[in-house]
């Protein structure tokens, strides 16, 4: 079976020292300061082999872009593409960063985790980079759902995504590290918008709710996307949960590959 992965990290030191980030490693996730480590390009590439993973997009903070990220993903770009991470309050700021890096890197997505800043993607200092990954043609990776970290969660309600969507049409939105506890409403909103999908990075699909699985088996099968966020939760966890997934066999297909294939590279249907 084919696996895409839409959030691994090279360069998790680049976070920083961020108590916040420590405690998601070390209680949320349970993987410890192992799981805060540097990847070589080696090293990264093997955990892909080992697991299967035929492609995989890094994490990149356009504030402050990873040298050490940008050499793993020249290291195999036929495998390694990069989403940018921007802090949507430098606004044009933000803008002329992700227009530079979709010119110079093999940039395939933006990325906004609103718990970061403490704001809403309703927020006016968002809107500039939708415009911009509209005419850029990126998606844009959006975190949903209570985040792990001890800080503020309500930025993180998908309902947002509701007013986003409808201001931006031909936006394609990618609700990350799925949208605990408000999985409902992340299925309601999917349905409504064509647009809008979402990816359970950060999060176990052994762990998925029933809802979730009950929905991609029937009016969402083109809407869900596997992701690790590896090596924060390893990849061979994440893999091994797939087999016992009770989903049909092109369901599984498109979770683990296909539906990334198609919104991060164009592929064909």
């Amino acid at each position: 079976m084919r696996i895409i992965d839409p959030w691994m990290n090279a360069d998790m030191p680049e976070w920083g020292e961020e108590p916040w980030m420590i405690a998601v490693a070390e209680r949320y996730l349970g993987s410890g300061r192992a799981g805060l480590r540097r990847l070589e390009a080696s090293e990264l590439l093997e955990a892909m082999e080992a697991n299967g993973v035929e492609r995989a997009i890094l994490d990149l903070n356009l504030d402050r872009p990873s040298k050490h990220a940008i050499s793993v993903v020249e290291a195999a770009p036929e495998r390694l593409t990069l989403a940018g991470r921007v802090d949507p309050r430098g606004m044009m700021g933000a803008v002329h960063k992700l227009r530079s890096a979709a010119t110079d890197l093999p940039l395939v997505a933006a990325k906004i985790v609103p718990f970061m800043q403490d704001l809403p993607p309703t927020h006016a200092s968002h809107y500039p980079v939708y415009a911009a990954c509209v005419e850029l043609e990126l998606p844009i990776q959006i975190n949903s759902g209570v985040p792990g970290p001890p800080l503020p969660s309500a930025c993180q309600d998908p309902i947002h995504l509701d007013r986003v969507c409808f201001d931006f049409p031909d936006l394609v939105v990618v609700m990350a590290h799925g949208a605990d506890p408000w999985w409902d409403l992340a299925i309601r909103l999917m349905i409504k918008w064509p647009n809008l999908h979402l990816m359970t990075s950060a999060y176990r699909p052994r762990y998925l709710p029933d809802s979730l699985l009950h929905y991609m088996r029937t009016r969402g099968p083109d809407k869900v996307m596997f992701a690790s966020d590896h090596p924060l939760l390893e990849i061979d966890k994440c893999v091994g949960d797939l087999a016992n997934l009770d989903l049909p066999t092109p369901i599984l297909e498109a979770y683990a590959a296909g539906n990334a294939d198609r919104v991060f590279f164009n592929a064909a249907d």
